[in-house]
């Protein structure tokens, strides 16, 4: 009993990890998102990785993404450039195409149905009112599948 005495004492009193390392969550997160900054936001940035390579073999673009200095929100309009910190959604544009589809998740961009070849996926940050913050592109190639494989 004594010894599990100074092993809860040694716990409750050892120093943070975080702390050890010279490291606070402020420092890894940034100011918490529910206290208005009162100073200006640094850029917004997106930081978008290649499709996963499993489900790519079988034609399926799973693209994971990360924003810095903004929120993903579904929340639009002109007041909404008001809310601190900043929030935002990605536009996502296949191929080049003229047009382009908004998406407030947060989640990962899946695309099903492209034809086998060379395709680019262009993902814009955009604050609230659709204006863009920041974009990254990734380029992939859909794998020719042997019909007999059933894969779609």
């Amino acid at each position: 009993m004594k010894y599990l005495l100074v092993a809860a004492i040694s716990i409750a009193c050892a120093p943070p990890v975080a702390a050890a390392q010279g490291q606070t969550a402020r420092e890894i997160l940034g100011p918490p998102a529910v206290v208005p900054l009162t100073v200006e936001q640094p850029p917004a940035r997106i930081i978008v990785d290649p499709p996963l390579p499993g489900p790519l073999s079988e034609g399926k673009v799973f693209i994971q993404y990360r924003v810095i200095n903004l929120r993903i929100e579904p929340v639009f309009g002109p007041k909404a450039l008001a809310v601190s910190p900043r929030i935002g959604h990605i536009h996502v544009t296949v191929d080049g195409a003229p047009w382009h589809w908004a998406d407030a998740s947060g989640e990962p961009v899946i695309l099903v149905g492209l034809p086998a070849g060379p395709h680019t996926v262009e993902i814009v940050l955009a604050d609230a009112n659709h204006q863009p913050l920041d974009r990254a592109k990734t380029a992939f190639v859909i794998p020719e599948m042997a019909a007999s494989t059933g894969r779609h």
